[in-house]
C-alpha cells in the first residue's frame, strides 16, 4: 500500500486475529487486506482526482473500498443506499464523479459525470494530494449541508493507540459515528460486529452470540429496547459499555437503563459532522454532565452556547455559508449548562421553542413526561400562534392497553405541576407510530 497514513502501517500486524463479522461470516485483517488490494487493483483504471459516492451500510465489500479509496487520495461521500429517494440530491450537492453501489458481496460502479469539479474545497485537497471526505448533515431544518474534510486530519487520532472492545458497528455508514467507531476497533486490532438491521431482538441477538462488549448507540435505541424487553430475551452479560449520543439523553432514560443495566457503564459522547467525535467523560454513570475536548480540541462557551476549535474540523460546506467565527471557532448551535469542566447539552439552538419571548427546551419538556409510567415516548416540538408566536405541542406514544383522555390529562397535570405555565404542552397528540427517524435520534419539525 502506498499511502503515509499510520493506519495503513497497524492493519497487518493483526493477521489472523478477527477484524471483522459480516452477516455470520469472519474475515480476518489479513483477509481485510486482501480485499483492499483486489479494490486497489479495480480502481487502478479510474482517474485521479475524482469524487466517489459509496451507496451501501457496512460490510467487508465497503470497509475495504473505504480504505482502498482512502489510499487512492480519493474525495469519499459515504451514502446509506436505504436512502436512495434522498440521495439523488446529495450527488448534485457534492458534485460525484462516480457511484459505486454495495449490496452484499456485489457491486457496481456507475459514471455520473467526468469532468472535476472546479470547487475550491476540492481544489484544495487535490492539491495537498490528500483524500477528502464528505458527510450530510441532517437536514431537519432545509436541505442538508455537505462538510468536506481533509480525511488524513481526521484519522490523525487513531495513530494513538486506545483500549478495544468486541465492538458492534451500530451507527450508520454514512455518519462519522460509524466511521469512527470502524476505524478505532481496526486501528486498534479489535473486532467489529457488522448489522443487517438494527432493531432491538437482532442486536441483541448478536450481543449475545458474538460476545459484544460494547454498544455505541442513541437514546432513542436505548428506548426501544426498554420498551421491547428484548434484553429480557438474551443474554447481555457480556456487555462492558454502552456509550450513547447524537441526542440529548433524558433522565429518567438515563437512571431506568442504568437500574435494569447495573453492571454496565454509560459513557456519554460529543461529536459533530463538522468536528468529529471529541473525547469525553462523563461525571458518572448516571450523570448528563460531560466533560469533552482531549487532544486536538478546544472548547469554550460563548452566550450560553458552546463553541469549538479542532484540528480536525471540516475546511467548510459545499452548499452553505462558514459556520466558523473570525478566529476559526465552530458554532455547534449546542446551548449548554456549565459546572467548572463539565457541560450539560441542553439541546439545539434551532429547536428551542419561543413562547411570547421565553425559551422552552423541548428536552427538559420531554424529560417531565416521560416520568409518566405509560408514556413509552415523547417528542416536544414548537407550533405558531397568533398571540404567544408559538405553543409548545407534544405527541406521545403510550403503552398498550391505556385510555388515551385519561392519559394526556394527566399528562398536563404532571406538567402543570413541575414546569413553568409556558412551557405546558397546549397540544397533545397520542401516536401509533415510531416518533423518530433512520438514524434512531428524534426528529423535532417546527411548523
Amino acid at each position: 500500500m502506498a499511502s503515509n497514513l499510520k493506519i495503513f502501517e497497524y492493519l497487518p500486524n493483526y493477521k489472523d486475529d478477527v477484524a471483522l463479522i459480516d452477516r455470520g461470516n469472519s474475515h480476518t485483517y489479513n483477509q481485510l487486506l486482501s480485499r483492499i488490494e483486489l479494490w486497489d487493483r479495480v480502481l487502478s483504471s479510474y482517474p485521479e482526482n475524482c469524487v466517489f459516492a459509496v451507496e451501501g451500510d457496512f460490510s467487508i465489500e465497503s470497509v475495504s473500498l473505504i480504505f482502498s479509496l482512502i489510499n487512492k487520495r480519493s474525495i469519499i461521500v459515504p451514502l446509506d443506499i436505504k436512502l436512495q429517494q434522498i440521495n439523488d440530491e446529495k450527488y448534485e450537492i457534492a458534485a460525484i464523479n462516480y457511484i459505486i453501489r454495495i449490496i452484499g458481496d456485489k457491486y457496481d460502479i456507475e459514471l455520473v459525470k467526468s469532468e472535476q469539479s472546479d470547487n475550491e474545497l476540492y481544489l484544495q485537497l487535490y492539491e495537498e494530494n490528500v483524500p477528502g471526505l464528505v458527510l450530510f448533515t441532517s437536514g431537519s431544518s432545509g436541505k442538508p449541508k455537505a462538510a468536506v474534510h481533509n480525511f488524513d486530519k481526521l484519522l490523525k487520532k487513531f495513530e494513538t493507540r486506545r483500549p478495544i472492545y468486541v465492538t458492534i458497528n451500530f451507527l450508520l455508514f454514512d455518519h462519522w459515528g460509524g466511521l469512527n467507531t470502524m476505524f478505532h476497533i481496526l486501528s486498534n486490532g479489535g473486532k467489529l460486529v457488522l448489522l443487517e438491521e438494527r432493531s432491538p431482538d437482532y442486536v441483541c441477538k448478536l450481543i449475545e452470540e458474538h460476545q459484544v462488549e460494547l454498544l455505541p448507540t442513541s437514546p432513542t435505541f436505548l428506548n426501544m429496547l426498554v420498551a421491547s424487553r428484548a434484553y429480557k430475551r438474551h443474554d447481555l452479560t457480556s456487555l462492558r459499555l454502552i456509550t450513547y449520543g447524537a441526542e440529548p439523553m433524558p433522565n429518567s432514560l438515563l437512571q431506568l437503563v442504568n437500574k435494569i443495566f447495573p453492571d454496565i457503564k454509560f459513557h456519554q459522547t460529543y461529536g459533530l459532522i463538522e468536528l468529529g467525535v471529541l473525547r469525553s467523560k462523563s461525571e458518572n454513570n448516571d450523570s448528563l454532565w460531560v466533560k469533552i475536548g482531549g487532544e486536538g480540541y478546544k472548547v469554550r462557551v460563548s452566550n450560553d452556547m458552546l463553541e469549538i476549535k479542532s484540528d480536525s474540523a471540516m475546511i467548510g460546506y459545499l452548499n452553505a455559508p462558514s459556520p466558523f467565527t473570525e478566529d476559526g471557532w465552530f458554532k455547534t448551535g449546542d446551548s449548554v449548562e456549565v459546572k467548572g469542566d463539565y457541560f450539560k447539552i441542553l439541546g439545539r439552538k434551532s429547536e428551542l421553542i419561543n413562547v411570547g419571548g421565553e425559551k422552552v427546551f423541548p428536552q427538559e419538556v420531554e424529560n417531565v413526561i416521560l416520568e409518566i409510567e405509560e408514556v413509552e415516548d415523547v417528542i416536544v416540538f414548537g407550533e405558531k400562534h397568533p398571540l404567544t408566536g408559538n405553543i409548545v405541542c407534544a405527541k406521545v406514544l403510550l403503552s398498550k392497553g391505556q385510555e388515551v383522555k385519561e392519559i394526556i390529562k394527566a399528562i398536563k397535570m404532571h406538567c402543570r405541576s413541575n414546569l413553568a405555565s409556558y412551557k405546558v404542552p397546549i397540544k397533545i397528540q397520542v401516536s401509533n407510530e415510531e416518533i423518530f427517524g433512520k438514524r434512531f435520534k428524534k426528529k423535532r419539525v417546527k411548523s
